[in-house]
This record gives C-alpha cells, structure tokens and sequence, in this order.
C-alpha cells in the first residue's frame, strides 16, 4: 500500500518541485481596449514590457531597463522597432479589409502585478462605409518565440455602439463584432477560470491542503462554501476597482495560508485540526485567494459593469474546476486515512506541500522586493 501511494507523492513532489514560484509567471496576458465608430479605431494596448523588447529582437540595455524613466527612453529610442512588431501581429479589419495602423505617441510605463507593461496607442485608418463589421485578430508573443507560451490578448471593445469583452489564444485569434454572442463570450472567460484553477499549482495545493483536514462529508461541503464565497466577494469587488491590494502582497500571502493549512493537518489534534476555527479561518484564507484570482484575470476596468458577465463566468469556470478536483481528491484521501499507511502518506504528502509552498513565499517575497530596490 506505500508503494500504491508511494509514486502519485513522488510524482506531486517532483513536478511541483520544478514548477516556477509563482504559477501566474509561465505565460503573460496582453491586454487591448477598443473604442471607435465606423472607419475611425483607437486601440490601447498594454504589453509585458521586458517580453516586448526582445520580441522586437532588441539589446539587453532596451530589456534589462529598470525605472519607468529608463524604460520610458528605450521605448522613445526604439519606437519604430517596435511599432513594426506590435502592428504585424496585432490587426484590425473592417469589412475583411485591413485598417491602416498608425500610433499615437512614445508610449507609456504602466504597472501591473508588479510587472512594467508598455503602454501603446494605435489608430487604425478603416476604408468602407457605415454599417459595417469590424474584425480584431492577436498573434502577439506566440510560442515560437519561446519567451513564454499560451498567451492570451483580452479585449474588450466598444465599437459601432457595441460593447464586449473577449479572449484570443492562438487556437481562436480573431474577433468579429457582428457575430459575437453572450454565449461565446461566457463560454471563453468560464474556460479561462477553469484553466486558472487547474493549473494555478497554488490553488490546487491549497485545497488538497484543506481537504486533507476534512474528515466528513460535511466538513468538505462547509469548507468548500466558505472558501468559494469569500473568494467569489474579492474577487468580483478586486475585478471591479472596487477594492485593490498589491499582487507583490498577495502572491506570498496565499502561498503562507498553504503552509499554515498543511502543518495545522499534522500539528493539530482531534478530528478536526481547526475546530470551532475552521470555518472563519477558511473563509478568511478564500479572501486572499479571491484576490489572487483577480490578479490572474488582471481586467483593469473601474467601475465598468460592462465587464460583469465575463467576471462572473471566470468565477463560475473557477468554481467548476474546484468541484472536479473536490470529487477526484477527496475520495482519494478517505481511502489512503483507511490504510496502514495513514499517517505515513501524511506526513509525506504534507511535508511536499509545505516545501514547496515555503520556496514560493520565500522566492514571491524576494521578487517583490527585488523590482523596489532597484527601482
């Protein structure tokens, strides 16, 4: 039976070992807002500062540039090269027919989860008469450049007197505004968070983790209530600009509630390690995570309701995902508190768990200090 559990453990450990500190860090999101009326398109575009220098096949000194003032500079001194990259892959049609590009300024130095992103406006000069439809298409950062991979461009639009949001990935890169449906656009942002749950590495260990110390079944059910309500309330109030907390400050946060859940399923006594505790503690712990999960979808749209139909189909693709990985693991669990090996799965499963977890909150801490000393 150790053996049985033996290889899943070494498995967890090993890829979890080697995962990035952060499990938001192996892709990047481009982001692009669009307003315009006819043949006349303005778009905004905000894009990962370092990634845009070298995919504009830049020098370390354009790259590496630290400070908004440098940053800003190299922006000025490298305007055309990156003009040319960013209008090659990103496009705006009218009617099937390509709008002719021209941009609006140097550009800008725009923060964002602690990250630079630059800051460009495009216009687009769209031949046709009124009535027409446009078409926005995103091949921005692709995976043969090989600096991240899975990017994602999230738009949203207000064109022709339509409003939207919308997520383009290389498998579905363009937008047709006269075709979009509700459905399309709850169908792509509900996708969105179940991908954020499965593959945010930190999310996933912070529910083993609870589950870990769910006994009953009616412990799993109060734990998951709290945690999907409190995070569901940051998250929307984040995702609004109602509230806003650094990521530099929520990132360790969340990998800190990991190891504090994980060593009370050891240090605790009884059947319940947190008792009377649990269910505050839970849902106090979902309201970090909430706005982490903000952070992740990272729209920064104050005050926009617009926006409310995809943030509430990214929670809702959040809390499907949850449900699959509360049926997967839980029985799993039982049936390991069931064997000899009990507490020898444990105790390993658990010391996993909080490795990994302090390595992020260390490596999240020093990166977040990192950018401010030398800034």
């Amino acid at each position: 039976m150790r053996r049985l559990f033996a290889l899943p453990l070494l498995l967890l450990f090993l890829l979890l070992g080697s995962t990035p500190a952060s499990a938001h860090d192996a892709t990047t999101k481009a982001h692009a807002r669009l307003t315009g009326d006819g043949t006349d398109v303005t778009a905004e575009l905000e894009l990962e500062y370092d990634l845009l220098m070298k995919s504009a096949w830049l020098y370390a000194e354009a790259y590496g540039a630290k400070g908004r003032t440098e940053q800003l500079h190299q922006l000025r001194i490298n305007h055309d090269a990156v003009t040319e990259y960013v209008t090659e892959r990103f496009a705006v049609a009218y009617d099937d027919k390509p709008c002719a590009p021209s941009t609006a300024g140097d550009g800008d130095i725009r923060m964002r989860g602690g990250k630079a992103f630059a800051v460009l406006t495009l216009v687009y000069d769209c031949a046709g008469g009124s009535g027409g439809e446009h078409a926005v298409s995103s091949a921005l950062f692709p995976d043969q450049e090989t600096f991240v991979h899975s990017t994602e461009t999230l738009v949203t639009y207000d064109l022709d007197g339509t409003e939207g949001s919308a997520v383009l990935f290389a498998g579905d890169p363009t937008l047709r505004t006269a075709q979009r449906q509700a459905a399309h656009q709850v169908g792509e942002f509900f996708l969105l968070g179940t991908e954020h749950l499965l593959f945010g590495l930190d999310h996933v260990l912070f529910l083993t983790a609870l589950l870990m110390g769910a006994r009953r079944l009616r412990d799993v059910v109060v734990t998951a209530t709290a945690f999907t309500a409190a995070h569901s309330v940051t998250f929307l109030l984040a995702a609004l600009g109602v509230v806003e907390v650094p990521g530099a400050l929520v990132e360790p946060v969340i990998a800190a509630t990991i190891i504090v859940v994980a060593a009370a399923n050891l240090l605790g006594k009884g059947e319940d390690r947190f008792g009377k505790w649990r269910l505050p503690v839970v849902f106090a712990f979902g309201l970090i995570h909430g706005l982490g999960f903000a952070g992740a979808l990272d729209i920064r749209e104050p005050g926009s309701w617009g926006l409310l139909l995809s943030l509430l189909s990214f929670n809702l693709g959040i809390e499907a995902a949850q449900l699959v990985l509360i049926a997967v693991l839980f029985p799993l669990l039982t049936l390991a508190r069931r064997t000899p090996a009990a507490r020898w799965v444990a105790v390993t499963l658990t010391t996993a768990i909080v490795t990994i977890s302090l390595y992020w909150f260390l490596d999240r801490v020093w990166g977040a200090a990192g950018p401010m000393g030398s800034a």
